[in-house]
Protein backbone atom coordinates (compact mmCIF):
# COMPACT_ATOMS: atom_id res chain seq x y z
CA UNK A 1 0.00 0.00 0.00
CA UNK A 2 0.78 3.49 -0.71
CA UNK A 3 0.03 7.14 -0.76
CA UNK A 4 -0.09 9.54 -3.72
CA UNK A 5 -0.46 13.00 -3.17
CA UNK A 6 -1.94 14.70 -6.67
CA UNK A 7 -1.77 18.34 -7.38
CA UNK A 8 -5.00 19.87 -9.24
CA UNK A 9 -3.48 23.27 -9.58
CA UNK A 10 -4.24 24.08 -13.50
CA UNK A 11 -8.27 23.27 -13.57
CA UNK A 12 -10.71 25.56 -11.54
CA UNK A 13 -11.55 23.51 -8.11
CA UNK A 14 -15.31 23.92 -8.10
CA UNK A 15 -15.15 23.24 -12.20
CA UNK A 16 -13.54 19.95 -11.40
CA UNK A 17 -15.13 18.34 -8.34
CA UNK A 18 -18.78 19.99 -9.29
CA UNK A 19 -21.72 20.61 -7.58
CA UNK A 20 -21.39 19.03 -3.94
CA UNK A 21 -18.21 17.10 -4.86
CA UNK A 22 -20.65 15.07 -7.03
CA UNK A 23 -17.87 14.62 -9.55
CA UNK A 24 -15.58 13.63 -6.45
CA UNK A 25 -17.78 10.57 -5.52
CA UNK A 26 -18.25 9.18 -9.07
CA UNK A 27 -14.64 8.96 -8.98
CA UNK A 28 -14.51 7.42 -5.74
CA UNK A 29 -17.17 4.70 -7.00
CA UNK A 30 -14.87 4.12 -9.87
CA UNK A 31 -11.92 2.87 -8.31
CA UNK A 32 -13.59 1.08 -4.88
CA UNK A 33 -10.28 -0.74 -3.76
CA UNK A 34 -8.49 3.03 -3.42
CA UNK A 35 -9.16 4.89 -0.27
CA UNK A 36 -9.22 8.86 -1.37
CA UNK A 37 -9.32 12.31 0.29
CA UNK A 38 -9.68 15.72 -1.34
CA UNK A 39 -8.86 18.92 0.13
CA UNK A 40 -8.72 22.02 -2.07
CA UNK A 41 -6.17 21.61 -4.70
CA UNK A 42 -4.41 17.90 -3.46
CA UNK A 43 -6.07 14.44 -3.57
CA UNK A 44 -4.15 12.18 -1.38
CA UNK A 45 -4.96 8.28 -2.10
CA UNK A 46 -3.65 5.36 -0.77
CA UNK A 47 -4.25 1.72 -2.08
CA UNK A 48 -2.15 -0.57 -4.64
CA UNK A 49 0.92 0.97 -6.66
CA UNK A 50 -0.37 0.04 -9.98
CA UNK A 51 -4.48 1.42 -9.34
CA UNK A 52 -2.80 4.34 -7.53
CA UNK A 53 -0.67 5.24 -10.51
CA UNK A 54 -3.74 4.83 -13.03
CA UNK A 55 -5.59 6.79 -10.93
CA UNK A 56 -3.26 9.59 -10.96
CA UNK A 57 -2.90 9.22 -14.88
CA UNK A 58 -6.84 9.53 -14.97
CA UNK A 59 -7.06 12.60 -12.68
CA UNK A 60 -4.30 14.46 -14.46
CA UNK A 61 -6.81 13.44 -18.30
CA UNK A 62 -9.84 14.60 -15.76
CA UNK A 63 -8.26 17.69 -15.39
CA UNK A 64 -6.73 18.86 -18.94
CA UNK A 65 -10.46 17.99 -19.92
CA UNK A 66 -11.73 20.65 -17.56
CA UNK A 67 -9.22 22.99 -18.14
CA UNK A 68 -9.90 23.06 -21.86
CA UNK A 69 -13.79 23.10 -21.51
CA UNK A 70 -14.61 24.65 -18.58
CA UNK A 71 -16.51 21.74 -17.71
CA UNK A 72 -16.21 18.14 -16.54
CA UNK A 73 -19.76 16.59 -16.98
CA UNK A 74 -20.53 12.65 -15.95
CA UNK A 75 -20.30 10.46 -18.90
CA UNK A 76 -16.70 12.72 -19.79
CA UNK A 77 -15.61 11.02 -16.56
CA UNK A 78 -17.00 7.42 -17.03
CA UNK A 79 -15.34 7.28 -20.92
CA UNK A 80 -11.81 8.90 -19.61
CA UNK A 81 -11.57 6.62 -15.98
CA UNK A 82 -12.72 3.88 -18.32
CA UNK A 83 -9.57 4.46 -21.09
CA UNK A 84 -11.91 5.86 -23.81
CA UNK A 85 -12.06 8.75 -25.90
CA UNK A 86 -15.20 11.47 -24.58
CA UNK A 87 -17.18 12.59 -27.45
CA UNK A 88 -15.12 15.69 -28.53
CA UNK A 89 -17.10 18.70 -28.66
CA UNK A 90 -17.07 21.16 -31.61
CA UNK A 91 -14.23 23.30 -31.48
CA UNK A 92 -13.88 24.56 -35.33
CA UNK A 93 -13.68 28.07 -34.83
CA UNK A 94 -13.80 28.36 -31.26
CA UNK A 95 -11.61 30.79 -29.62
CA UNK A 96 -12.00 29.15 -26.17
CA UNK A 97 -14.76 27.53 -23.94
CA UNK A 98 -15.91 30.19 -21.41
CA UNK A 99 -17.84 29.27 -18.19
CA UNK A 100 -19.77 26.01 -17.92
CA UNK A 101 -18.47 25.09 -21.61
CA UNK A 102 -19.89 27.85 -23.41
CA UNK A 103 -18.19 28.06 -26.64
CA UNK A 104 -16.77 31.32 -27.11
CA UNK A 105 -15.98 32.00 -31.13
CA UNK A 106 -15.85 34.50 -33.74
CA UNK A 107 -19.14 35.69 -35.12
CA UNK A 108 -18.72 37.61 -37.75
CA UNK A 109 -15.96 37.61 -40.69
CA UNK A 110 -14.25 40.63 -38.80
CA UNK A 111 -13.86 38.89 -35.86
CA UNK A 112 -12.64 36.14 -37.43
CA UNK A 113 -10.17 38.42 -38.61
CA UNK A 114 -9.41 39.73 -35.49
CA UNK A 115 -8.67 36.30 -34.36
CA UNK A 116 -5.92 36.17 -37.63
CA UNK A 117 -4.21 39.52 -37.38
CA UNK A 118 -3.51 38.56 -33.42
CA UNK A 119 -1.74 35.00 -34.77
CA UNK A 120 0.25 36.59 -37.24
CA UNK A 121 0.89 40.05 -35.45
CA UNK A 122 2.86 41.45 -32.09
CA UNK A 123 0.73 44.18 -32.16
CA UNK A 124 -2.88 44.78 -33.74
CA UNK A 125 -5.02 47.79 -33.83
CA UNK A 126 -9.22 46.72 -33.63
CA UNK A 127 -11.54 49.71 -34.48
CA UNK A 128 -15.21 49.85 -35.28
CA UNK A 129 -18.21 51.06 -33.22
CA UNK A 130 -19.57 49.56 -29.79
CA UNK A 131 -20.90 46.21 -29.95
CA UNK A 132 -18.81 44.74 -32.59
CA UNK A 133 -17.41 42.78 -29.93
CA UNK A 134 -13.73 43.75 -30.40
CA UNK A 135 -12.87 44.10 -26.75
CA UNK A 136 -14.66 40.63 -25.80
CA UNK A 137 -12.83 38.78 -28.45
CA UNK A 138 -9.19 40.40 -27.71
CA UNK A 139 -9.99 39.24 -24.05
CA UNK A 140 -10.97 35.49 -25.04
CA UNK A 141 -8.12 35.51 -27.49
CA UNK A 142 -5.37 36.34 -24.26
CA UNK A 143 -7.65 33.92 -22.08
CA UNK A 144 -6.76 31.08 -24.73
CA UNK A 145 -2.92 32.41 -24.33
CA UNK A 146 -2.87 32.29 -20.45
CA UNK A 147 -4.56 28.75 -20.94
CA UNK A 148 -2.01 27.50 -23.23
CA UNK A 149 0.77 28.45 -21.27
CA UNK A 150 1.97 30.46 -24.12
CA UNK A 151 2.14 33.51 -22.09
CA UNK A 152 2.57 33.66 -18.13
CA UNK A 153 0.46 37.04 -17.71
CA UNK A 154 -2.97 38.79 -19.03
CA UNK A 155 -2.59 43.21 -18.63
CA UNK A 156 -6.41 44.60 -19.58
CA UNK A 157 -5.94 48.43 -19.00
CA UNK A 158 -8.33 51.59 -20.07
CA UNK A 159 -7.94 55.10 -19.81
CA UNK A 160 -9.68 56.95 -17.09
CA UNK A 161 -10.81 59.62 -19.14
CA UNK A 162 -12.52 61.48 -16.22
CA UNK A 163 -9.21 60.82 -14.00
CA UNK A 164 -8.62 64.19 -12.17
CA UNK A 165 -11.02 65.61 -9.39
CA UNK A 166 -13.70 63.61 -10.25
CA UNK A 167 -12.04 60.32 -9.00
CA UNK A 168 -10.95 62.27 -6.05
CA UNK A 169 -14.38 62.52 -5.04
CA UNK A 170 -15.55 58.87 -4.99
CA UNK A 171 -15.57 56.92 -1.61
CA UNK A 172 -12.91 54.06 -1.17
CA UNK A 173 -9.36 53.28 -1.79
CA UNK A 174 -7.77 54.14 -5.49
CA UNK A 175 -9.40 50.43 -6.47
CA UNK A 176 -12.41 51.62 -5.66
CA UNK A 177 -12.40 54.91 -7.65
CA UNK A 178 -10.79 53.06 -10.48
CA UNK A 179 -13.29 49.73 -11.27
CA UNK A 180 -16.42 51.91 -12.43
CA UNK A 181 -14.10 52.31 -15.52
CA UNK A 182 -12.84 48.99 -15.53
CA UNK A 183 -15.81 47.02 -15.10
CA UNK A 184 -16.50 46.24 -18.84
CA UNK A 185 -13.43 44.03 -18.57
CA UNK A 186 -14.01 42.35 -15.29
CA UNK A 187 -17.57 41.32 -17.21
CA UNK A 188 -16.04 39.70 -20.26
CA UNK A 189 -13.22 37.39 -17.75
CA UNK A 190 -16.22 36.68 -15.60
CA UNK A 191 -17.81 35.20 -18.61
CA UNK A 192 -14.85 33.02 -19.63
CA UNK A 193 -12.94 32.02 -16.24
CA UNK A 194 -15.02 30.21 -13.44
CA UNK A 195 -14.64 32.69 -10.37
CA UNK A 196 -12.39 30.49 -7.95
CA UNK A 197 -9.86 30.22 -10.71
CA UNK A 198 -10.42 34.16 -11.51
CA UNK A 199 -10.15 35.18 -8.19
CA UNK A 200 -6.71 32.93 -8.15
CA UNK A 201 -5.52 34.43 -10.81
CA UNK A 202 -5.94 38.03 -10.03
CA UNK A 203 -4.95 37.73 -6.01
CA UNK A 204 -1.66 36.18 -7.91
CA UNK A 205 -1.26 39.16 -10.76
CA UNK A 206 -1.38 36.72 -13.09
CA UNK A 207 -4.28 38.82 -14.50
CA UNK A 208 -4.09 42.41 -13.99
CA UNK A 209 -6.34 44.86 -14.69
CA UNK A 210 -5.45 48.93 -14.30
CA UNK A 211 -5.77 52.61 -15.95
CA UNK A 212 -3.75 53.47 -18.30
CA UNK A 213 -1.41 55.31 -15.85
CA UNK A 214 -0.23 52.68 -14.22
CA UNK A 215 1.77 51.47 -17.45
CA UNK A 216 4.58 53.92 -16.73
CA UNK A 217 7.71 52.67 -16.11
CA UNK A 218 7.04 49.23 -16.99
CA UNK A 219 8.10 46.76 -19.12
CA UNK A 220 5.81 44.33 -20.01
CA UNK A 221 7.81 40.42 -20.89
CA UNK A 222 5.65 37.18 -21.41
CA UNK A 223 1.95 38.94 -21.79
CA UNK A 224 -1.45 39.81 -23.42
CA UNK A 225 -1.61 43.20 -22.82
CA UNK A 226 -5.01 44.59 -23.87
CA UNK A 227 -5.73 48.39 -24.06
CA UNK A 228 -9.18 48.91 -24.39
CA UNK A 229 -11.22 52.74 -25.05
CA UNK A 230 -7.78 53.76 -27.03
CA UNK A 231 -9.28 56.80 -28.52
CA UNK A 232 -9.70 58.34 -25.23
CA UNK A 233 -5.66 58.17 -24.79
CA UNK A 234 -3.46 61.50 -25.63
CA UNK A 235 -0.90 61.10 -28.02
CA UNK A 236 1.58 60.88 -25.12
CA UNK A 237 -0.30 57.93 -23.29
CA UNK A 238 -0.38 56.05 -26.21
CA UNK A 239 3.59 55.98 -26.87
CA UNK A 240 4.01 55.21 -23.46
CA UNK A 241 1.94 52.32 -23.68
CA UNK A 242 3.17 50.88 -27.26
CA UNK A 243 6.89 51.19 -26.13
CA UNK A 244 5.67 48.95 -22.96
CA UNK A 245 5.87 45.89 -25.27
CA UNK A 246 8.53 43.38 -24.07
CA UNK A 247 9.66 39.94 -25.13
CA UNK A 248 7.32 36.98 -26.02
CA UNK A 249 4.05 39.49 -25.75
CA UNK A 250 1.18 40.96 -27.65
CA UNK A 251 -0.95 43.77 -27.87
CA UNK A 252 -3.97 44.33 -28.64
CA UNK A 253 -5.56 48.22 -28.81
CA UNK A 254 -9.11 48.67 -29.43
CA UNK A 255 -11.14 51.30 -29.91
CA UNK A 256 -14.09 53.51 -31.36
CA UNK A 257 -13.13 57.47 -33.19
CA UNK A 258 -16.44 58.32 -32.88
CA UNK A 259 -16.63 57.91 -29.18
CA UNK A 260 -13.48 60.48 -28.26
CA UNK A 261 -14.32 61.81 -24.73
CA UNK A 262 -11.51 64.02 -24.85
CA UNK A 263 -11.65 67.61 -24.20
CA UNK A 264 -11.72 69.37 -27.77
CA UNK A 265 -8.19 70.47 -27.67
CA UNK A 266 -6.66 67.58 -27.06
CA UNK A 267 -5.90 65.22 -29.99
CA UNK A 268 -7.43 61.62 -29.73
CA UNK A 269 -3.49 59.25 -29.45
CA UNK A 270 -5.25 56.21 -31.18
CA UNK A 271 -5.74 58.40 -34.38
CA UNK A 272 -2.20 59.84 -34.00
CA UNK A 273 -0.88 56.43 -33.59
CA UNK A 274 -2.43 54.96 -36.78
CA UNK A 275 -1.24 57.29 -38.71
CA UNK A 276 2.25 57.40 -37.39
CA UNK A 277 2.36 53.67 -37.32
CA UNK A 278 0.72 52.94 -40.96
CA UNK A 279 4.03 51.64 -42.70
CA UNK A 280 5.75 49.47 -39.88
CA UNK A 281 5.72 45.98 -40.49
CA UNK A 282 4.41 43.67 -37.88
CA UNK A 283 1.61 45.21 -37.13
CA UNK A 284 -2.25 44.01 -38.11
CA UNK A 285 -5.39 46.18 -37.95
CA UNK A 286 -9.04 45.80 -37.62
CA UNK A 287 -11.91 47.44 -38.90
CA UNK A 288 -15.43 46.63 -37.84
CA UNK A 289 -17.92 48.38 -39.10
CA UNK A 290 -21.82 48.45 -38.06
CA UNK A 291 -22.97 44.98 -40.24
CA UNK A 292 -20.47 43.11 -37.33
CA UNK A 293 -22.75 44.75 -34.02
CA UNK A 294 -23.40 41.46 -31.74
CA UNK A 295 -25.63 42.90 -29.00
CA UNK A 296 -29.20 43.78 -29.38
CA UNK A 297 -30.06 44.71 -32.90
CA UNK A 298 -31.37 48.19 -31.73
CA UNK A 299 -27.74 48.91 -31.33
CA UNK A 300 -27.19 48.85 -34.89
CA UNK A 301 -30.26 51.39 -35.76
CA UNK A 302 -28.75 53.49 -33.03
CA UNK A 303 -25.56 53.65 -34.25
CA UNK A 304 -26.66 54.26 -37.88
CA UNK A 305 -29.25 57.20 -36.60
CA UNK A 306 -26.01 58.91 -35.10
CA UNK A 307 -24.04 58.56 -38.24
CA UNK A 308 -26.90 60.38 -40.09
CA UNK A 309 -27.37 62.77 -37.93
CA UNK A 310 -23.28 63.59 -37.86
CA UNK A 311 -23.94 64.25 -41.68
CA UNK A 312 -27.03 66.13 -41.83
CA UNK A 313 -24.85 68.50 -39.22
CA UNK A 314 -21.91 68.48 -41.40
CA UNK A 315 -23.86 69.24 -44.69
CA UNK A 316 -25.53 72.06 -42.99
CA UNK A 317 -22.35 73.41 -41.66
CA UNK A 318 -20.89 72.89 -45.10
CA UNK A 319 -24.10 74.90 -46.60
CA UNK A 320 -23.78 77.87 -43.95
CA UNK A 321 -20.00 78.18 -44.78
CA UNK A 322 -19.99 78.36 -48.97
CA UNK A 323 -23.15 80.82 -48.20
CA UNK A 324 -20.99 83.09 -45.73
CA UNK A 325 -18.46 83.47 -48.39
CA UNK A 326 -20.65 83.99 -51.23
Amino acid sequence: MIERIILIDKADPQSFYGVNNNNMQLIRNMFPKLRMAARGAVIKVIGDDAETALFEKRIHELEDYCVKFNNLPEDVIIDIIRGEQPHDKKSDGVIIFGLNGKPISARTPNQQRLVDAFMNNDLTFALGPAGTGKTYVAIALAVRALKNREVRKIILSRPAVEAGERLGFLPGDMKDKIDPYLQPLYDALEDMIPPLKLKEYMDTNVIQIAPLAFMRGRTLNDAVIVLDEAQNTTTHQIKMFLTRLGMNAKMIITGDATQIDLPRSTASGLIHALRVLRDVKGIGKVEFGKKDIVRHALVQRIVEAYERFDEEREQQSSTTDAEENT
